[in-house]
């Protein structure tokens, strides 16, 4: 069983911010496994179903990005899943707009919603899907430019990433960890 959790915040205003690719990731996903994700539990939206025969838990905190982890620890401890079978999508700043990298472990490298699950489930052992977001320009503060909402050029590229980050959550269910960074972690001319 895996728990795939998309990090984002709720309501209208952010919606489309940056901050909320995570959301966006889970819900393509959910609808490429053909999950509904209209659950209430776990202080989030959620859904279950299955991929190949692995059982998926699709979740979306509604704890704000700094409380993420309440929601992620409360379903890790109902569904009994340790944190090496659990996937968190997050936006990255420290990566390249629409870049998108797969990790296991680390720090929070200063993403508060990281932060908040690494403190609630009392270990860093979890499936990072990081899609860059950049870091912000000028003087604009983090916070400013993670609520920021993407230019309408970046769109499609925006939309590629969220695409991107629901396959490799998809190839590593099928395929696990190491085939997926492989797969995702390669340099190329988009990222």
């Amino acid at each position: 069983m895996k728990l795939v959790a998309g990090l984002g915040n709720p309501g209208k205003e952010y919606a489309s911010t940056k901050h909320n690719l995570g959301f966006q990731a889970v819900d393509e996903i959910a609808r490429r496994a053909g999950i509904d994700l209209t659950k209430k539990k776990f202080k989030g939206i959620y859904g279950e179903g299955f991929l190949s025969s692995e059982k998926l838990i699709l979740l979306k905190p509604e704890t704000y990005m700094n409380r993420s982890g309440e929601a992620v620890s409360e379903a890790a401890v109902f569904y009994n899943i340790s944190p090496t079978d659990i996937i968190i999508i997050h936006d990255e700043m420290d990566l390249p707009a629409g870049a998108l990298r797969v990790k296991a472990g680390g720090g929070s490298a200063g993403h508060n919603g990281i932060r908040s699950i690494i403190d609630r489930l009392g270990s860093p052992e979890f499936i990072r899907v990081r899609i860059g977001i950049g870091k912000p320009g000028g003087k604009s503060e983090g916070a400013s430019h993670v609520l920021s909402r993407f230019g309408s050029a970046e769109g499609d590229a925006v939309k590629a990433s969220v695409e991107r980050a629901a396959d490799a959550v998809l190839e590593l269910i099928e395929n696990g960890l190491e085939k997926t960074m492989n797969k995702f972690n390669v340099k190329s001319a988009e990222n």
